[in-house]
């Protein structure tokens, strides 16, 4: 399911194309977005600086075209007024200047006060009112020749009068005047821009009136807000304001100049997309080599990113497997960057997890061999308490036996005791009573001898007890060693599995595992230590409980001997009487006088059968508390043998656990 997961996810190396290809073509398209603005500021500025140049050029050719014709002017009028002229030598004169130039070709006139207009005689020149002219109106505001507003003349050409107030010292007021055709300006200023697409035109910025214009049907008329172009509206605005200075309308860049000595503005401009085409060729040119640039950077950012993320692929691969419990794979370390140190730490983390699976199998192996151990040491020690119990309930048995005996001796005895007594009072029924006295010594003998018989097996009892209960002490002995053992194993796997749980926490996310499993381990060491510490209460308290066995069997065996003792004198006692009776029947009279001492005797007799019989009730106490405590022995190795069973178990657990890893 998490190897699912992990594929599912994005690749590191697919994040980092994804971070840096966008982050490239942000960059490349910046840079192209500020290189482009960059070179449209050079080049608008250059155009700009051209523009200026161009239109600086026009203006000192028309400056002087104008300069050059008003310099002509000037001087014909200083010479009419320094010469007087009669109308014959005025007219000559004038008719001299006729077709003398190309820029005034109709050459001069003279318009006087009363409405007659002077020219030459091939002067196509007319008014029909001299004084209401343009021309004539003007001259009389100026004392020098001076250049007048546009207009169009009869033959409806665009032209431009200098007029002047002539001073021939007739007495007249007289105007001089002349007429340029703006056909020439036109030929100045549409023809020497230096700009390609650029274009120029002339206005009169007294009454906003266009002179000269590539479009002809635009020359003589005037600029206002009202004008059909956009254009031609927005210079009107800027010339309304008396705003000159170089700016971009509708698209275009316009420089405006004025021409010095006249109200007149050339406005000079240059659409702003002729500019920028070579800047938009620029543009595509730079756009096509970024694209091809960053595909280039793709590829290479590609095989760049394959290759240092390459050994994290294969250390991903490994981690996956080790996070199954896959420890046989390696890991390959070149060079000795931070991947590389990585690397050679997930090396040798599988070196340490494979020694330490190692060591865990081997503890495994170890703990499950003394678990089988354990269970067949727990079962004879079971068989052992099982046929310790039986056997104190078989001493138990012998003992009431014992007890019945002994009883009957008491009674015997005090049976005795009482014919002796009464021997001494009935003497003349001795031999009747002598040969009760023989048969019920006859019977005393032989039940004395089974009482040694019982306290010979009591005996035998005893040491087969004794013996069972050390063999008891042994085996506790030893279960306390396997105890001891175990406990230490526990430990040792407690250890063991703290150091795996450090490891896998120092692993992260691919120890994950790992720490489920050390866990696991650790509650084994925990269950184990747990049942050690059952086992060891237990076997302490049998260690008890068999010291105590021990005591009260040395203590009855000490009393059964004593009774054992006494009893074989007994039984002597009883021999040496039938014999005595058997063998001195002619000595009754001596026995009846002995009969007393006999008394005594059958009195210490009764005494000592009264007291074996008190023995053998405490006897027949300590075999019963000997009997509950073999069951309880019984019960406490069943409980042992038991916990090795579920220890074998845990052990075998462990062993599977261990198994999953593959080193």
């Amino acid at each position: 399911m998490k190897i699912r997961e992990l594929k599912g996810r994005g690749s590191i190396k697919a994040k980092l194309i994804g971070i840096i290809i966008p982050m490239m073509i942000v960059i490349i398209s910046l840079l192209i977005t500020v290189s482009y603005n960059k070179s449209k500021g050079i080049i608008t500025k250059s155009a700009n600086d051209l523009l200026e140049t161009s239109s600086k050029k026009q203006v000192d050719q028309i400056e002087a075209w104008l300069n050059e014709n008003l310099a002509s002017f000037k001087a014909v009028k200083t010479s009419l007024e320094n010469t007087q002229l009669n109308n014959d030598q005025l007219q000559n004169f004038l008719n001299k200047y006729y077709n003398y130039s190309d820029n005034y070709p109709e050459g001069f006139y003279i318009g006087d006060e009363d409405g007659n207009m002077l020219k030459a005689n091939g002067s196509k020149k007319s008014d029909k009112n001299v004084i209401d002219s343009v021309w004539y109106k003007e001259g009389l505001t100026r004392l020098n020749m001076e250049y007048g507003s546009a207009y169009k003349n009869e033959e409806g050409k665009n032209t431009i009068s200098a007029s002047a107030i002539l001073n021939d010292k007739s007495g007249k007021t007289k105007v001089l005047s002349t007429d340029i055709y703006l056909d020439k300006i036109s030929i100045i200023v549409n023809s020497m821009i230096e700009m390609d697409n650029a274009e120029a035109f002339l206005v009169d910025n007294s009454d906003k009136t266009i002179l000269s214009h590539g479009d002809s049907s635009l020359i003589s008329t005037k600029l206002d807000s009202n004008n059909k172009d956009k254009f031609l509206k927005e210079v009107a605005v800027k010339l309304e304001n008396g705003k000159y200075d170089s700016c971009e309308l509708e698209n275009n860049m316009v420089v405006f100049k004025e021409i010095e000595g006249t109200n007149w503005i050339l406005v000079s401009y240059v659409p702003t997309k002729s500019i920028f085409s070579e800047l938009t060729k620029l543009r595509t040119f730079m756009i096509a080599i970024a694209i091809i640039s960053i595909i280039l950077l793709t590829v290479l950012v590609e095989r760049v990113v394959h290759v240092v993320i390459k050994p994290i692929k294969e250390l991903t691969k490994t981690i996956m497997a080790m996070t199954t419990g896959d420890f046989t794979v390696d890991v390959e370390v070149k060079g000795n960057d931070e991947i590389s140190v990585m690397l050679k730490s997930v090396k040798e983390f599988i070196a340490v997890m494979r020694n330490m699976i190692n060591k865990i199998n081997a503890v495994s192996g170890k703990m499950n061999d003394q678990a089988d151990g354990s269970i067949v040491i727990s079962k004879e020690l079971y068989d052992s308490s099982k046929l310790e119990s039986e056997s104190m309930k078989n001493l138990n048995v012998t003992v009431d036996q014992l007890s019945c005996s002994v009883s009957e001796i008491a009674e015997s005895t005090t049976t005795l005791a009482t014919v002796v007594s009464t021997t001494k009072d009935d003497g003349s029924n001795v031999n009747q009573k002598m040969k009760e006295t023989i048969s019920i010594s006859e019977k005393g003998r032989q039940d004395m001898e089974k009482v040694n018989i019982a306290m010979e097996n009591i005996r035998n009892s005893i040491s087969s007890l004794e013996e069972a209960i050390n063999n008891v002490g042994k085996s506790s002995a030893e279960i306390t060693n396997i105890v001891n053992v175990i406990g230490e194993i526990s430990e040792q796997t407690n250890l063991l599995s703290l150091n795996a749980s450090i490891e896998a926490a120092r692993a992260g996310e691919a120890g994950r595992g790992f720490a489920v499993v050390a866990n696991e381990i650790g509650k084994l060491a925990n269950t184990s230590s747990e049942s050690v510490k059952n086992i060891s209460a237990l076997v302490n308290q049998i260690k008890k409980l068999v010291s105590d066995t021990v005591k009260q069997s040395h203590e009855s065996a000490d009393y059964i001997n004593e009774s054992s003792y006494l009893i074989s004198g007994t039984v002597d006692t009883f021999d040496d009487i039938f014999n005595k009776i058997n063998g001195t029947n002619n000595l009754i009279q001596d026995m009846i006088k002995k009969v007393g001492h006999l008394d005594e005797v059958a009195a210490t007799v009764a005494a000592i059968s009264e007291e074996q019989a008190a023995s053998s009730q405490e006897i027949l106490a300590t075999s019963e508390v000997m009997v509950t405590q073999s069951s309880n022995i019984t019960k406490n190795s069943e409980k042992v043998a038991n916990d090795a069973k579920e220890l074998s178990n845990t052990s075998e657990e462990l062993s599977k656990q261990i198994q999953m890893f593959k080193i």
